[in-house]
C-alpha cells in the first residue's frame, strides 16, 4: 500500500460523516461528478412509488389537500433553510433556476426603483454561468435597464446611484472559485440596491449565511449538493422583510392570496408564498423532499471541513502522482476562496475525462480545456480520492 493509500484509510477511519456513504445508491465507481448530479439517496425510490401508486393512484385528488400536496413548496422550503442559513419562511421551491433567477432579478429591479429613480443599470457577473448572463439581458431589456457585465472582484468599483441590481455567482461553476458572499453584499447594499445570489454551487456544500449577511434574494438548484434527482426543482429565497414588496414578474394562481376566488385581480399572496406560479411540480418536489433526508443529524459546517479536507487531499494526491507540468490547477488553494470542487486545466481535456470515466473515474470536462472534479462530503471518502489521482496520473502517463 502507497503511503497516500494508507493515509486515505486513516483519513476514512476517523471521518464522521463515512455513515452517510450507506443512504446513496452507489457502486465501485469514484463519483466526482455530484456539482452536475448528485447521486441518488436510497429513500427516494420507495418515496416516488409511494406517491405515484397510493398518493395518486389511489388519493388521487386527495392528496393535495390529505397529501400536504399543497404546501409542498413551502415546507421543502424550510427544510432547505437551515443548509443555506435561513430562518424557516423565507424559501419556496418550484421551477427551474432559471425561471427562478428572472422572478428575482426583475423582483430586485422593481424593489430598488421607484417610479422616479434613476437606477437603470444592472450589474451581472461577467464569468457567470451563459444562462444567468442572458436571464440578467432579458431581465434588463424588460425593466429598461441596461446591462453592466463586470468580474465579481470589479463590482465594487462599478457600484453608484445607477445600479438597480446585482446578480452574483457563489462559486464560479468552472473554477471553483468562492466568491466574498459577505462583503460583495455588503458593498452592494452599501451602493443602496439589491444583490441576488445564484447559489447552484454552494447550496449542500458550504455555509452560505443568508440571513446572517443580509442578502436580499437568492436562488438555486437542488440536483446538485443537494441530491434532488435530475431537473428536480429550484428554490426562491426572499429575505423576510422585503416579501411585502417583493413584486414577482411572473404572477400565478398558486401566488394569489386567494387562489381557488378566481378573481381577475392579481393580489399577491403574503410571505414566501408570492414566490411561487403555477401548479407545483409534485412528483420531482416530492422525490427532493425524500432526498433531503439524508441531511438529518447532518451540519453543514461538518460538511464544509470535510469538503476541504477532500479537496486538500486530492491536490496532494495529484501533485504526487501526475507528471509535473500536465495539468494546471486553477482553483484556489486558500479555503476562504475554494468551493467544494476542483478544477485541472489539461490541452486534452476532453479526450482525458474519456479515458478516466472508461476506467471507472467519474468528473466531467468544460470547454475548452478543463477536468472538474466535484467532492460531496455525505458520500466520496478519501479512498476515492486517493484512486481518482491515480488513474488520473495513469491515463496522463
Amino acid at each position: 500500500m502507497s503511503e497516500l493509500a494508507a493515509k486515505a484509510q486513516k483519513l476514512d477511519g476517523a471521518d464522521e460523516l463515512a455513515a452517510k456513504r450507506a443512504e446513496f445508491v452507489l457502486d465501485d465507481v469514484v463519483y466526482l461528478d455530484g456539482n452536475s448530479l448528485g447521486a441518488l439517496p436510497a429513500a427516494v425510490p420507495g418515496r416516488v412509488e409511494d406517491v405515484v401508486r397510493r398518493q395518486w393512484g389511489e388519493l388521487r385528488i386527495r392528496s393535495w389537500t390529505e397529501g400536504g400536496w399543497w404546501t409542498a413548496p413551502e415546507r421543502i422550503g424550510d427544510r432547505i433553510a437551515p443548509l443555506v442559513g435561513a430562518a424557516a419562511g423565507q424559501i419556496v421551491v418550484g421551477d427551474s433556476t432559471s425561471v427562478g433567477l428572472f422572478k428575482a432579478l426583475v423582483g430586485a429591479v422593481r424593489l430598488a426603483r421607484p417610479a422616479d429613480s434613476g437606477r437603470d443599470e444592472i450589474v451581472v457577473d461577467a464569468t457567470t454561468f451563459p444562462t444567468d448572463g442572458y436571464i440578467a439581458g432579458s431581465a434588463a431589456r424588460m425593466t429598461g435597464c441596461t446591462l453592466r457585465p463586470v468580474t465579481p472582484s470589479e463590482v465594487p468599483g462599478v457600484l453608484g446611484d445607477r445600479t438597480a441590481a446585482v446578480l452574483l455567482n457563489h462559486v464560479d461553476y468552472r473554477t471553483g472559485r468562492l466568491h466574498d458572499l459577505p462583503s460583495l453584499t455588503a458593498a452592494v447594499h452599501a451602493a443602496g440596491a439589491p444583490v441576488v445570489w445564484d447559489l447552484c454551487h454552494s447550496a449542500g456544500a458550504l455555509p452560505v449565511g443568508l440571513d446572517e449577511h443580509g442578502v436580499d434574494l437568492a436562488v438555486g438548484c437542488t440536483y446538485k449538493y443537494l441530491n434532488g434527482g435530475p431537473g428536480s426543482p429550484a428554490f426562491l429565497y426572499v429575505r423576510a422583510d422585503l416579501q411585502d414588496r417583493f413584486d414577482s414578474p411572473l404572477p400565478g394562481w398558486n401566488s394569489h392570496a386567494e387562489p381557488f376566488g378566481m378573481r381577475p385581480e392579481y393580489e399577491p399572496a403574503a410571505g414566501a408564498v408570492r414566490g411561487r406560479v403555477g401548479t407545483p411540480d409534485i412528483l420531482s418536489m416530492l422525490a427532493l423532499e425524500a432526498a433531503l433526508e439524508v441531511w438529518d443529524g447532518v451540519t453543514v459546517d461538518a460538511v464544509r471541513a470535510k469538503s476541504l479536507a477532500l479537496t486538500d487531499f486530492f491536490l496532494e494526491c495529484v501533485e504526487e502522482y501526475v507528471p509535473a507540468g500536465r495539468v494546471e490547477c486553477v482553483t484556489p488553494r486558500a479555503h476562504a476562496e475554494r468551493g467544494s470542487q476542483v478544477a485541472l486545466r489539461c490541452p486534452d481535456a476532453g479526450d482525458v475525462m474519456g479515458r478516466l470515466i472508461e476506467r471507472g473515474v467519474v468528473g466531467d470536462f468544460r470547454h475548452p480545456d478543463v477536468l472538474r472534479f466535484g467532492f460531496t462530503p455525505l458520500y466520496v471518502g478519501f479512498a476515492d480520492v486517493e484512486r481518482a489521482a491515480r488513474v488520473l496520473a495513469e491515463v496522463l502517463a
